[in-house]
């Protein structure tokens, strides 16, 4: 048949060729899709899957898709350079990024570096319907475009936005009702030499624009090489992606206060970090969460949310921090805000210490948040949007404990470098804050460490975890909600928020 958009005129068109013809298998709707006919469910799917079959061997397709393919090591600067350069053509501030999500292997990677692409990434989608996930067409950023740098990948980006206005000024003008112009940017990239790259408000949407556009690259070779893609026509699409109904959506629901923005946690398996990771990504947040090999991080990251995205290593080892950072730019496109909150306390004396437990002390609880400090502030830097750095700092920097030296002096320099961060990456909108939490079930503050200091004090162990000026013991929710707040603190920077029910003891000066 005729392509039909679809909607009512569709279905009857369908049940007039069954009725007329109850033997009919299946329907092929031109330009658009594949339906089959059946007594019951399981006939009409198991007859799309023959007719379907019976295609894919007429044009010698001998293996599925691999829609989820991140068959790469790594990818380049110019990805944190085009997620940049999306935020600023949305013509909003940093507040809302888009998150982005890179699929490439060999056959896309082939694709790209097709001599017909330019004129491939004109035609259209593969179904119409697709439209309202990835637009008409793609942005093409061949190679020697973005290796030029962010300059010419925002040019390329006011090119296409320029382009879609165009179409839209050219078809809302024959609608009978006002249309509103959805936004202009694109929603899927080629991007030669990396790969296919889906575009979205959060990483559900994007990685619906992804796995639509590896699809779409199949059909788009497969039909070109065998007789034509051919799919259906500006005005056609312009009908589906502009429907009343999609329409009557818009403006409708407000997102979620952290919607666009990559979060990475460090220490994400404890009890704090796990806290921090369900309030972010309750907020909306994409998360990436860090934290030691057998610490059950991935029972942790479908718990927080099904895109959280766990990286297990060691966070003191060389590298650490740079990997992590890449983890984060190949499933989501860059990071906007670092959770500094993995740590151990080192107890005992320092008269009784030797050189490397105080050197390991140091390797956790300083030169590892330094190390990720930096990796992170260098892709805020290439993204150009801003963002923030944030550090679980500790009571412990400013009020000594006995036996807590080894703790208290590398988080007094976490504090220093804090500070100094905050002087340094302000002139890039890179805002620098962190908390000073204290007496939290977590790490050290076992059962065993809270009956044993309340016992020492005399008190019970309730009394123990509400000695503050409150009188309630502080929880690691409450943290979290300290970190959240400071994320949504647009022109703070350089500050401490102290989490500690009251302690004077521990007050800033």
């Amino acid at each position: 048949m005729p392509y039909i958009m679809p909607g009512f005129a569709l279905a009857k068109a369908a049940a007039d060729v069954y009725e007329a013809n109850p033997d009919v298998e299946g329907l092929l709707l031109l330009q658009h899709g594949h339906f089959a006919f059946g007594d019951t469910a399981k006939q009409s799917y198991d007859r799309i899957v023959e007719h379907t079959n019976m295609a894919a061997a007429a044009m010698g397709l001998n293996a599925p898709t691999d829609i989820a393919a991140r068959d790469y090591d790594a990818v380049p600067d110019a990805v944190m350079d085009l997620r940049g350069a999306l935020a600023r053509g949305s013509g909003r501030d940093a507040a809302s990024m888009p998150i982005l999500d890179v699929r490439a292997d060999r056959s896309i990677l082939e694709f790209l570096q097709r001599g017909d692409l330019a004129d491939l990434s004109t035609r259209g989608v593969a179904s119409p319907d697709h439209v309202i996930r990835i637009k008409g067409r793609p942005l093409h950023l061949p190679r020697s475009v973005w290796q030029q740098g962010v300059t010419a990948i925002n040019d390329a980006i006011a090119s296409f936005q320029q382009d879609y206005k165009t179409y839209f000024d050219r078809e809302a003008a024959r609608s009978p009702h006002p249309k509103t112009m959805l936004s202009s940017l694109p929603s899927l990239v080629w991007m030669e030499g990396v790969g296919v790259i889906g575009v979205g408000v959060n990483a559900t949407a994007a990685s619906i624009a992804a796995d639509i556009g590896v699809q779409n690259v199949r059909v788009r070779a497969v039909g070109e090489d065998q007789g034509g893609f051919h799919p259906v026509n500006e005005a056609d699409l312009f009908d589906l992606e502009y429907w009343s109904l999609e329409q009557a959506k818009l403006g409708r629901s407000k997102p979620p206060v952290m919607t666009g923005k990559v979060v990475m946690v460090t220490g994400a398996a404890g009890a704090i970090g796990r806290a921090i990771a369900e309030t972010f990504a309750k907020a909306g947040a994409q998360m990436v969460l860090v934290d030691r090999p057998g610490t059950e991080l991935q029972d942790v990251a479908n718990t927080v949310s099904k895109n959280a995205l766990a990286v297990e290593m060691d966070i003191t080892e060389d590298g650490a921090a740079e990997r992590a950072v890449m983890a984060a730019i190949s499933r989501f496109g860059g990071v906007d805000i670092l959770i500094s909150n993995a740590g151990a306390a080192q107890t005992g004396s320092l008269l009784e210490l030797n050189d490397q437990q105080l050197a390991a002390a140091y390797d956790l609880n300083f030169f590892a948040p330094y190390r990720f400090a930096r990796a992170v502030a260098h892709c805020l830097c290439q993204q150009g949007q801003g963002g923030q750095l944030l550090f679980n700092i500790s009571k412990q920097s400013v009020n000594p404990g006995r036996n807590f030296g080894a703790y208290g002096l590398p988080k007094s320099s976490t504090l220093f470098l804090m500070r100094q961060l905050a002087l340094e990456l302000g002139g890039d909108h890179i805002r620098v804050n962190g908390v000073n939490a204290d007496r939290i079930r977590s790490g050290i503050v076992t059962d065993e460490f809270i009956a044993s200091r309340a016992e020492t004090r005399g008190v019970d162990e309730a009394a123990y975890m509400s000695g503050n000026l409150l009188k309630q013991e502080v929880e690691p929710a409450h943290v979290a909600e300290a970190f959240l707040m400071l994320a949504q603190m647009q022109r703070t920077t350089g500050h401490v928020v102290t989490v500690d029910g009251g302690n004077v003891e521990a007050s800033l000066r």
